[in-house]
């Protein structure tokens, strides 16, 4: 498996609070099974992260990874903030996307409902030559999210949603509906540290979203072939059609 959203650089962020942080982390996603981790730190005003650092730092922990056994690959990627990414040149957007595949951004929605400022930022990507994974929708569940949704993959962007939600008894259900539309591409575990909230991984939102008769053909496609896609900077073409 491969998780797309995470945030294990250490002391940057919101995420991983030092080395031994985010090494945990890395014992989490090996022993569920992710070969591969994004880091994906927050780009955004209230987070002084420097776009020209973060290659370092991700081959400073992918070798301490390697130093103590732990086979778990990490490469670059960042989670941007809708309204920042105008500010961002196109090698910055380059240096930033999942996988340093050069093409799919992780983008973040503003708080509050999705709004024209997100169908914007995507059409902006799209012009510059980039394509948008839009993250966690699940947390912006508010009036027509469905319909929104729909309209963005229509503009070619694919949907992260965050695989520990699926365990949560008020946004399961959403996300399932969700899938259900063709309106779930990729999940991400979406965690910062392992010493609380979300954990590294994936397996069992996988195993819930199987759970759904509907959704059980695809899962392997959205587990392995999108991400290895996106991490290429290849198409993606997803595997069930949009049904509202």
């Amino acid at each position: 498996m491969i998780d797309v959203h995470c945030h294990i650089l250490p002391a940057l962020d919101d995420g991983a609070l030092d080395t031994g942080d985010a090494v945990a982390m890395a014992r989490q996603a090996a022993s569920d099974g992710i070969l591969t981790v994004c880091a994906t730190p927050h780009i955004r005003h209230d987070h002084d992260v420097v776009i020209g650092e973060l290659a370092a730092r991700v081959a400073t922990l992918g070798g301490e990874l390697t130093r103590r056994g732990i086979d778990v690959e990490i490469v670059t990627g960042g989670e941007v903030a809708e309204m920042a990414l105008s500010g961002l040149s196109d090698d910055e957007l380059t240096s930033i996307s999942l996988g340093g595949g050069g093409r799919w951004i992780l983008v973040e929605p503003a708080p509050g409902p999705l709004g024209r400022s997100l169908d914007a930022a995507v059409d902006d990507l799209r012009r510059r030559g980039f394509r948008s994974v839009i993250a966690h929708p699940e947390r912006h569940a508010h009036g027509e999210l469905d319909r929104h949704l729909a309209a963005l993959v229509e503009r070619g962007a694919l949907v992260q949603v965050t695989a520990a939600m699926l365990e949560h008894e008020h946004a399961a259900p959403v996300i399932v509906r969700l899938a259900e539309q063709g309106l779930v591409h990729l999940l991400g575990s979406d965690s910062h540290s392992s010493h609380a909230g979300r954990p590294l991984k994936l397996s069992a939102g996988f195993a819930a979203l199987r759970e759904v008769a509907a959704l059980r053909p695809y899962v392997d496609w959205m587990a392995v072939e999108a991400p290895r896609a996106v991490l290429a900077g290849a198409d993606v073409d997803p595997q069930f059609a949009v049904s509202l």
